[in-house]
């Protein structure tokens, strides 16, 4: 019964957490890609493929933790995840300790996690895993009535099942590489009111305090000290002090969280540097195109796409991108790549928005057709 009850609860762990990145792939690469470069494992090599890797992770949980579920293949199925386990919990180690990667991206953008809650969660995975090969170890193996060893016995029905499964799955997971994610769990989701959640934000915003890392010249005493206290204490800053600060190791400190959301990153400037995100999500329409890779954009699709938007007839448009020349007949303006990333996941999309609500988001290339 207690073994019964743990394989369950750890299965479907597994299958919730490939499931949620299943249905974005791509968000999903988006934070491998986090993990190969330079800040983190430097791999750069491997940022081209992210995505194969984010295909290979997420069919393993999903597909294991099925297999679990069925108590299909037991001990091969235990073993994989116990691997598994140990490959997610030194990344979550890695991020949480050298606070490299503040997202592991384990429930895609349906649970956020910090770095030391995703470790946590791995190790009791691990152990839960490692709990369920001790007490099916028995089982792993049936003996006959004549004593011979023989395989586990296969059960036709739950291979059915699984091959069902695996078909649902390769088509959520194609309609989210091909297309848009079926369901969309970020805060741009269609519906969304941007100024509303930006009205919000202000209401309640977050409160940060820097700390400052300073060193005696004379006695190479290390202090860390806030900016309030820095301040207050003449001696860390008058003439003459023998205490310096340390570059590159100020810490800014979450003090109090405010209102969350990834529409907190929505700043849009145009070309002269003035940002123009109230302009946006005031006017009664908004057609907006955004590029996170402007560069690897063909120019007929870009051509195609700046013709349908420019049909529009009342409504402001803008090609936003991170470059400044990447439309040709729309007005370009600019926002950071990985917010681009955040709102939607093909490049380039089209939003459209009225009076800051997003009433429609698709990948450029089914926009035109």
């Amino acid at each position: 019964m207690i073994k019964g009850l743990l394989r369950f609860i750890i299965a479907v762990i597994f299958i919730l957490s490939g499931f949620v990145k299943a249905v974005d792939l791509v968000g999903f690469s988006f934070k491998m890609e986090e993990y190969f470069a330079p800040p983190v494992f430097n791999m750069p090599f491997f940022e081209k493929f992210a995505l194969l890797f984010s295909i290979i992770v997420v069919v393993l949980e999903l597909f294991l933790g099925f297999m679990l579920l069925l108590k299909i293949k037991l001990k091969f199925t235990l073993s994989l995840l116990i691997a598994l386990c140990v490959f997610f919990g030194f990344l979550t180690f890695y991020s949480a300790y050298f606070n490299v990667v503040t997202d592991c991206g384990c429930f895609g953008d349906a649970i956020k996690f910090t770095p030391w809650q995703s470790f946590i969660k791995d190790v009791v995975l691990l152990v839960g895993l490692i709990i369920l090969f001790v007490l099916y170890k028995k089982e792993f193996v049936v003996r006959d009535e004549y004593g011979a060893t023989r395989k586990e016995s296969s059960n036709k029905f739950k291979y059915y099942i699984l091959g069902a499964f695996s078909l649902v799955m390769i088509y959520i997971m194609a309609q989210g590489i091909m297309h848009e994610p079926l369901i969309d769990f970020r805060d741009y989701k269609i519906g969304t009111d941007i100024k509303g959640e930006k009205e919000k934000i202000n209401k309640n915003p977050s409160e940060y305090k820097t700390f400052y890392s300073l060193k005696n010249q004379k006695t190479g005493e290390v202090v860390k000290v806030n900016q309030d206290d820095y301040i207050k204490e003449t001696k860390y800053w008058k003439e003459g002090t023998p205490w310096k600060i340390e570059e590159g190791k100020n810490e800014s400190v979450l003090i109090k969280e405010g209102y969350k959301s990834e529409i907190v990153k929505f700043k849009i400037e145009d070309a002269s540097g003035m940002e123009i995100t109230e302009e946006i999500i005031n006017a009664p329409k908004a057609v907006l195109v955004f590029s996170y890779h402007p560069k690897e954009v063909s120019a007929d699709l870009l051509k195609k796409v700046e013709a349908k938007v420019n049909a529009q007839k009342g409504a402001l448009i803008y090609g936003i991108s991170t470059d400044p020349n990447t439309f040709k007949t729309i007005k370009n303006a600019m926002m950071d790549g990985t917010a681009i990333k955040t709102i939607a996941r093909s490049n380039p999309f089209v939003l459209i928005l009225e009076k800051g609500k997003i009433i429609d988001k698709q990948p450029a290339k089914d926009y035109v057709e």
